[in-house]
């Protein structure tokens, strides 16, 4: 029988967010466990060729080899321009 690992998987919306612990195989990459996870049931936008991943803050690929207590997040697509938010911002203070 082959070792399991605990990680999470995260993912965040405007008006919530969402975090899922799970045992998974060692072995496991970062679109397995996102698999395995269910939460693209959850959450149909989620799209494993557009979205971005990381673990912990940091970019990784999707075929990432999970380590023991990682959290997956799962990035959604921006919104806004981070120029243009920042714009509006400052237009907004005036």
């Amino acid at each position: 029988m082959s070792e399991s690992i605990e990680v999470e998987i995260a993912y965040a919306l405007p008006e919530r967010q969402v975090l899922k612990k799970l045992q998974v195989p060692a072995g496991t990459s970062v679109e397995e466990a996102i698999h395995h996870s269910g939460i693209m049931h959850q959450f149909p936008e989620i799209d494993l060729n557009n979205n971005r991943f990381g673990i912990f803050s940091k970019f990784v690929k999707r075929e990432t080899v999970l380590q023991s207590c990682d959290r997956v997040e799962i990035y959604r697509p921006l919104t806004v321009d981070p120029k243009e938010a920042r714009r509006l911002r400052v237009k907004k203070r005036k």
